[in-house]
Parts: structure tokens; sequence; C-alpha cells
């Protein structure tokens, strides 16, 4: 059977590893609306830590025994953990400044922390396996699905939909919404906004992390593993509306799919549609897809 001309198998097979790579946008700019959203800060060096989280989950493996699954938890609230350090030390003082200001720090910190992994590992890829209960495939009928790379969709998009519903539907995501917009008022009735703002941010960097972790088994673990992705994931962010976090997941899975079906029908075309998408939404539509005109 074929679609458009291409067999059914090699469309599915494009669809599923659009899926794949747009659950990774969705989870890295998941992140960076959290922070942006809520703390109003821009944060380049989101690739640094999602490039961080897979070296940690390799090194657990690598150096002190630890299992996958182990290091899928560890590693995140690894990086959350420098995230918070970062946070308090540095990027606290920068609020009240511009955002050029946390956009220049934040880079600042993407060349220290890939200065460090390169200077210990060079630029060269470091092998991941994948875990012996996601290895092999499902044979579907019309196409062989990875077993790994099913579990990647499902968990994040987990992570993502139950992070939307925290901070959208819970009492916990109406503080945090309130404390950024109005702090003083929300620490009239008790609350301890800094250390709330610190975990926010520690929380968006663990996504980071977290996407790290799940990416490591699908490519080389490498320092510039984050470079390329991150350009492509504030693509991402900028379409579906800068702050919006509904409008990071969906528009992640939607241009992760629409670029895997560009690999199908135009290959040529694949590493630059996202980026037409961007500037065709940002001249109808500034504010982004889900983003609030103001």
């Amino acid at each position: 059977m074929e679609i458009f001309g291409v067999p059914m198998p090699a469309m599915m097979s494009q669809l599923l590893l659009g899926l794949v790579n747009g659950s990774f946008y969705a989870m890295l700019s998941l992140g960076l609306a959290v922070i942006f959203g809520l703390l109003n800060v821009i944060n380049f060096s989101h690739g640094a830590l999602y490039m961080m989280g897979a070296f940690l989950a390799w090194m657990g493996i690598e150096y002190w025994g630890l299992n996958y699954w182990v290091m899928l938890v560890l590693a995140p609230l690894l990086v959350g953990v420098f995230g918070v350090i970062v946070e308090k030390t540095m990027l606290r003082h920068l609020y009240k400044l511009d955002h050029l200001y946390g956009l220049l720090l934040t880079f600042g910190i993407t060349l220290l922390v890939e200065g460090v992994f390169r200077s210990f590992y060079g630029v060269s890829g470091q092998p991941f396996q994948v875990p012996d209960a996601l290895a092999g495939a499902t044979d579907l009928g019309f196409m062989v699905m990875p077993n790994y790379r099913a579990w990647v969709v499902v968990a994040s998009l987990v992570v993502c939909l139950s992070t939307w519903f925290v901070i959208e539907k819970t009492k916990l995501g109406s503080y945090l919404r309130a404390g950024t917009e109005n702090p003083k008022l929300v620490e009239a009735f008790g609350i301890n906004v800094p250390l709330m703002v610190t975990l926010t941010y520690g929380f968006g960097v663990a996504l980071a992390g977290f996407a790290g972790v799940l990416a490591a088994p699908i490519i080389q673990v490498q320092p510039l593993m984050g470079q390329n992705l991150i350009i492509v994931v504030f693509a991402v962010v900028v379409i579906g509306g800068m702050g919006s976090i509904m409008g990071s997941i969906l528009t992640g899975l939607g241009l992760g799919v629409i670029e895997g079906l560009t690999k199908v029908f135009y290959p040529e075309f694949s590493s630059t549609v996202v980026f037409l998408v961007m500037v065709v939404v940002l001249l109808l539509r500034p504010a982004g897809l889900f983003g609030k005109e103001k």
C-alpha cells in the first residue's frame, strides 16, 4: 500500500521519527516556556543543560554502575540542582533588568558548560545502550516500531501534559503565576516567593535534563549535541507563543511531524521547514499561535 506514491512502512517510519523529534522539541520548549512565562527569562543555556542531562546519565551508567532507570530520575535532579545554584547566585539579580542581560548570562553559561565537557571528552560521541527492557521492536503489521522510540513519545507526553496540568489547573500553579505577576501581594499571604521562583527555574532546567536522558540512547552523547537543537526549540517557542505552556507542547509535536513528512516528500527542505513556518506565523500572528496579543 502506498500514500502519495510512498510505501506505507516508509511513511509511517518517518511519521514516527517526526513524532520522536517532536517529543524532544515539546519537552525542551516546555522548559523554556515555563522559565520565560513564569520568570520572564530567556534561558539560552537550555541546550547545554539538555546535553548535561545526557552526559550525567552516561557517566552514572559508565562510572557509577547505575542503570538507565535510576539515571532517568537522578540526572534531571542533578541538572535541576545546578539550575537552582545558577538562579540563586547569578540569575536572580537580573530579573528587573532588560531581557538581554539574562540572555547574555545564560549564553555564557552555555559556553562554560560545553567547554568543561569538551575539555574532558572532546567532541566525539559516547555510545549509550538502550535499556534491555526497551530493546527490540514491535511489528504492527504496517510498520515495525522500535520499542524505545515509542517509550520516548509516551514519556514525553506524560511529563508535558502533567506539567501543563500542574501549572494551569492546580492551586500551586496559580501561586506560581500570581507570584511572578505580583510577588509582594503573594508574600503577604505567607508564601515564600523567592524560593518558589528558584524551584521553578530548577524544574524548568530539569525538564531539559530529562529530555537529554531520553535522547541519549538515540543519538550519541557529545558536548555539542544541544547546539543545533536549541535553535529549533527557540523557533518552536516563538511559533507557539512565548510563555504559552500548551502552545509549546502542541507546536513541538506538530512541527516534529511536519519535519518528518518533509523528509519523505522533499528531504532537502526538512532542515529549514520549521523556520519557514516561524516566518509565516510571525507575519500573520506576531504573538505566536497560542500567545496573547498585547
